[in-house]
């Protein structure tokens, strides 16, 4: 170890002896991490402040917007509004293709199993 890190450590474990840290907000309780491990690590830091300021990344907002549509056409009642959630969905669907971010699969395959569920499943 560094002096440095040696000098952290001791001030530390001083602090903590000395009670330093036994007031903080959430102490004993466990921390909420959010899991980045899938986000690329040069661009988890602008991930976080758009998450902590309410907004979405890119892809994940896309797939919001998919969802979303995809419910609308489940739970749609007439013909012109299934229509045009069909017509969204797949123009979502072709933009994240076009951008490299298409839909797998295996995630296709589970939406139109559950738009074969009908509303509410």
């Amino acid at each position: 170890m560094l002096i440095l890190d040696c000098v952290v450590e001791q001030r530390i474990a001083e602090a903590i002896a000395a009670g330093a840290f036994d007031d903080l907000p959430g102490a004993g309780k466990p921390l909420a991490l959010d899991d980045d491990a899938l986000v690329p690590e040069d661009l988890r830091v602008a991930h976080r402040i758009l998450r902590n300021a309410g907004f979405l990344p890119p892809g994940l907002a896309a797939r919001r917007e998919i969802a979303d549509a995809a419910s609308l056409l489940r739970c749609a009642t007439d013909d012109a509004t299934r229509r045009r959630a069909a017509v969204r969905l797949a123009l979502l669907a072709a933009k994240l293709e076009a951008e490299g971010r298409g839909l797998t699969a295996d995630y296709r395959d589970r939406v139109a199993a559950h738009l074969r569920g009908g509303c509410g499943t």
